[in-house]
């Protein structure tokens, strides 16, 4: 088999690991990995919204009440910034895989530009609960609800605080990749890490497409 993208006239070799025989195995192999971490991370956050819906169960009227301190419009904004990364994310991707690393490295950035706002909005949510003294569990200090406040803040810290650290996290590889594009690193033959960090930003913008709802919409 010739080392040489036919389509492409990169040389494969320069991008194939010693225990793989050729680039199709190495990205299959790349790619298998990454939807078996995807799937222990939707098994994680199902255990979060279980207990959700245990809690939303004994306790419907606190839900009813509490999620009224909750600003849906700042909701929708980051809901509207998540979604916009994803399509940004998407174009990267698509740069990669066509060679072409000026949409790569621009779409890189913008998708962590985006991410970074999506973080500012947290932030000011965040800073305006702790002044009302709306914090989780037992350090509850906020306004009179009906039934068990603390329950239904205490879900709401972890779970936007757990989808806040995968944005963190997902920024820290974007950095990453963003600086290895600049290098030239990915092309049509060499894109499936770029690929997998984009499958990761999805998910994590899917799980927050839940959590909007489940938080700021309660009916």
């Amino acid at each position: 088999m010739s080392s040489t993208s036919a389509n492409s006239g990169i040389d494969e070799k320069k991008y194939l690991a010693h225990h793989f025989q050729n680039m199709a195995q190495q990205n299959a192999s790349g790619k298998l990995g990454m939807w078996l971490f995807l799937g222990q991370e939707l098994l994680f956050f199902s255990g979060l919204f279980m207990a959700y819906f245990a809690a939303r169960y004994f306790y419907p009227e606190t839900f009813l009440d509490a999620h009224t301190y909750l600003d849906w419009k700042l909701g929708a904004l980051n809901t509207v910034v998540l979604l916009t990364s994803s399509l940004t994310m998407a174009l990267a991707v698509r740069g990669a895989q066509t060679n072409n690393n000026a949409s790569l490295v621009m779409n890189l950035w913008l998708t962590i530009i985006l991410a970074f706002v999506f973080l500012v909005v947290k932030y000011f949510e965040y800073t305006h609960k702790f002044d009302l003294g709306i914090l989780p569990g037992s350090f509850y200090a906020g306004p009179e609800i009906v039934g068990q406040p603390n329950v239904f803040f205490g879900l709401y810290f972890v779970l936007t605080g757990m989808h806040g650290l995968h944005v963190v996290i997902g920024i820290g590889v974007l950095i990453w990749v963003a600086l290895q594009a600049q290098k030239g690193v990915y092309n049509s033959v060499n894109h499936v890490f770029v690929e997998n960090v984009g499958l990761y930003w999805h998910l994590v913008d899917l799980i927050w497409i839940f959590l909007f709802p489940l938080l700021y919409l309660v009916k």
